[in-house]
């Protein structure tokens, strides 16, 4: 929404400083690994192709990349990791989806708890949040002609679209998400990011700055988790505020 901030854009800008690469670079690492558990072919795995294209758009060396096919094939003799879901609230009561993967679930779940109750969020049962959202594919490209690319994602099988600034993001159902980014590559544009995520119905917008401040240091504490590999929230803030964050 133009005049807003929502949390997948406030991350997108942030970015990935070079003094914490290595630390994104281990979060890929990882969901390299749990979806080469589902096999090590990137032709026959889906999951496992989104992952490889995520550490290549940020530069991931490819030795690092096989290490972590190997790791999820259980060829290098790592330990088992598993995925898990938590949900939360946070301040403004925003929904909060943290998606992880790890070898310790009474680990992951104290740091997670913590990380959300010490910034004003609380935790939530199963299934308390994840309403509130849609699971879609997501596809962002970078054009200057946005009637062209939108025909182009609506011939590609897109179910939405929508555009802001030079930045066209596109809708797709999860199953359609590989072969829409496919026809798009196909008809010459760039793909900036492609990947499956947990899409708000709503969203909650954030007006109040220290309420603001406060949500992004819990998203911040968050992300920094070592076993977090993913999250989505409903919040948006607007740019007056963001602009002093």
């Amino acid at each position: 929404m133009s005049g807003h901030s929502k949390w997948a854009s406030i991350k997108h800008q942030k970015g990935i400083a070079d003094a914490r690469r290595g630390a994104a670079f281990t979060k890929i690492a990882t969901l390299i690994a749990l979806a080469a558990k589902k096999g090590a072919d990137p032709e026959m795995n889906f999951s496992l192709r989104l992952a490889i294209q995520k550490a290549k758009a940020a530069n991931m060396p490819a030795a690092g990349i096989e290490r972590a096919i190997k790791r999820g094939a259980g060829t290098d003799g790592g330990v088992a990791m598993e995925e898990i879901r938590y949900e939360a609230y946070g301040p403004a009561s925003v929904a909060i989806i943290i998606e992880c993967a790890t070898d310790n679930r009474n680990r992951t779940a104290s740091d997670v708890r913590l990380a959300v109750t010490k910034h004003g969020g609380r935790m939530a049962e199963l299934g308390a949040v994840a309403y509130q959202f849609t699971n879609r594919g997501v596809i962002e490209i970078v054009t200057g002609d946005h009637e062209e690319a939108e025909l182009a994602a609506i011939e590609a099988g897109a179910e939405d679209f929508v555009t802001e600034g030079d930045t066209l993001t596109v809708y797709t159902a999860p199953t359609d998400l590989d072969a829409v980014r496919k026809a798009l590559v196909a008809s010459g544009y760039e793909v900036a990011r492609a990947e499956l995520s947990f899409e708000p119905n709503t969203s909650v917008t954030v007006s109040d700055q220290h309420a603001a401040e406060t949500l992004l240091r819990l998203m911040d504490a968050v992300e920094d988790l070592d076993d977090v590999t993913g999250t989505y929230t409903n919040f948006e803030i607007d740019d007056a505020i963001a602009d002093k964050l």
